[in-house]
């Protein structure tokens, strides 16, 4: 590993552990030549990834963007880094876990979505308007529409139930 401060390549690990729920290693290493300190993250990998973009273009897949993407919808938002770590880790494992070597750009934001759809609804629409390249109101009202019909398909009562009491 290179000393990101000299450049020196004879770097030693001066202590490793788990990290993320053990999907990564964090390593603390020190430079032989500077004796400065840094940290570094090793992620598994099963297999490289090629995106393929909506204009055909093939690139590679990187994981830093698709987090960079779910911090940006999840910003502000009452969620905390370290379950945006794991939304992120379980992404990616189930991206690669897929068995195609090369993945459509809106597959995997049809999956970001799916997954923001089930965590915070703010983050889901804010995402799908990038995705979707939304240009007027009426493309956020119709995703509006939509999670209004799913929400109250979650409060309705089925055949038994009583529905929800407020108790205020």
């Amino acid at each position: 590993m290179r000393c990101p401060f000299c450049g020196h390549e004879d770097t030693q690990v001066k202590d490793s552990r788990p990290h993320e729920d053990g999907a990564a290693i964090r390593r603390r290493r020190i430079c032989a030549s500077c004796g400065q300190r840094f940290t570094t993250i090793e992620r598994i990998q099963l297999r490289d990834l090629i995106v393929v973009k909506a204009d055909g273009r093939r690139v590679p897949f990187e994981r830093d963007k698709l987090a960079r993407s779910v911090r940006i919808a999840l910003r502000k938002r009452p969620v905390d880094e370290e379950r945006i770590e794991r939304i992120v880790n379980g992404l990616v494992r189930h991206l690669e876990a897929a068995g195609e070597p090369e993945i459509l750009s809106i597959d995997i934001g049809r999956r970001v979505m799916e997954t923001l759809r089930e965590v915070d609804s703010v983050a889901y629409i804010r995402f799908a308007s990038v995705h979707w390249d939304f240009r007027e109101t009426k493309d956020f009202a119709a995703i509006l529409e939509t999670i209004s019909t799913s929400v109250a398909a979650d409060v309705t009562p089925q055949d038994g139930e009583n529905p929800p009491v407020d108790d205020k």
